[in-house]
């Protein structure tokens, strides 16, 4: 009884491993379908966070400086920069998808639920939504492949 109870808990082990691994896939550089950005998912703790690290056109026409998260709700956010902002947050991994996160869009400065697939290990359907999954809108993001 002794030798089964060992057994089941390094298998319980090794399938918990696997999970996590097949979880951390989503780690990496991506591109959203517009491909004015380039979103760095990584893992925190036991959740995963995304954010901007490349934007196509980086300064703001007008000003010349960086571009600001000028459409932000908050006003206090909206002279941070939108390189290195958080877009991406709290994310877990259920064994098929990444869910419980929220995506920030911020060309309209909304936040919406969201809930990741992997198509492939080079593809992610990314879904925002407000209360219905439904009811949202998706969008193709693609890995980028990083030149050592």
């Amino acid at each position: 009884m002794k030798l089964l109870s060992i057994i089941f808990f390094l298998l319980l082990g090794t399938f918990g491993a696997t999970a996590q691994e097949a979880g951390d896939k989503l780690i990496g550089l991506w591109e959203p379908s517009n491909g004015k950005a380039r979103v760095k998912i990584e893992k925190i703790g036991s959740k995963y966070y995304g954010k901007i690290v490349w934007l196509r056109e980086p300064l703001d026409p007008t000003t010349k400086a960086a571009k600001l998260d000028k459409n932000n709700p908050d006003e206090s956010m909206r002279s941070v920069p939108l390189k290195g902002y958080r877009m991406l947050k709290d994310f877990t991994f259920n064994g098929t998808e990444w869910t419980d996160g929220t995506i920030y869009d911020p060309e309209s400065g909304s936040t919406y639920s969201s809930v990741i697939k992997a198509k492939d290990e080079n593809t992610l359907d990314i879904r925002g939504y407000v209360g219905v999954k439904a009811l949202g809108r998706s969008d193709v993001w693609k890995r980028v492949q990083v030149k050592q």
